[in-house]
C-alpha cells in the first residue's frame, strides 16, 4: 500500500518544464504528474488513449480537426491515434493517465522528449 499523495503539490514543486513525473502505478497505468509552460510538439500515441486533468492554469491541445481549452478541474482524453499539441500559454500543473507502453511524445523525438526511464525518477 502506497502513501497518499498530492499531484497539485508535486507538480508544483517540479523544476523541469514538460517532464512528467510517475506519481502512482495503476494496473497497467501511471498517473503523472507535469509542470507545463510553453509548447511541446505534435505527435501521436498510436496505440494508446492520453487523459489529461488540469489541476492549475489553462492548457490549450490542438488537433487537426479542433482545439479544446481545458481550466483547472476539466478532465480530457486524446483518443490514440489523434495527432496532438499540448500548449500552456502561462504555467499550468496537470496529471495524466497513461498506459505504461506510452511514449511521451509517440514517434516524435524532441529535446523535451523523456523516457519513461526519466520520467520514473525519484521524486525531490
Amino acid at each position: 500500500m502506497s502513501d497518499p499523495v498530492s499531484p497539485l503539490s508535486i507538480a508544483a514543486n517540479l523544476t523541469e518544464l514538460w517532464s512528467p513525473r510517475v506519481i502512482a502505478d495503476l494496473d497497467e497505468s501511471f498517473v503523472k504528474v507535469a509542470k507545463v509552460h510553453g509548447t511541446l510538439t505534435w505527435h501521436c500515441h498510436d496505440h494508446e488513449d492520453e487523459l489529461f486533468y488540469i489541476l492549475q492554469g489553462t492548457l490549450k491541445i490542438e488537433m487537426e480537426d479542433r482545439t479544446v481549452v481545458l481550466h483547472a478541474g476539466d478532465l480530457f482524453v486524446v483518443p490514440k491515434g489523434v495527432r496532438h499539441n499540448p500548449i500552456a500559454e502561462d504555467e499550468c500543473h496537470l496529471m495524466l493517465i497513461e498506459r505504461k507502453s506510452t511514449k511521451h511524445t509517440g514517434d516524435v523525438v524532441t529535446l523535451q522528449t523523456r523516457s519513461v526511464a526519466d520520467q520514473l525518477r525519484p521524486l525531490g
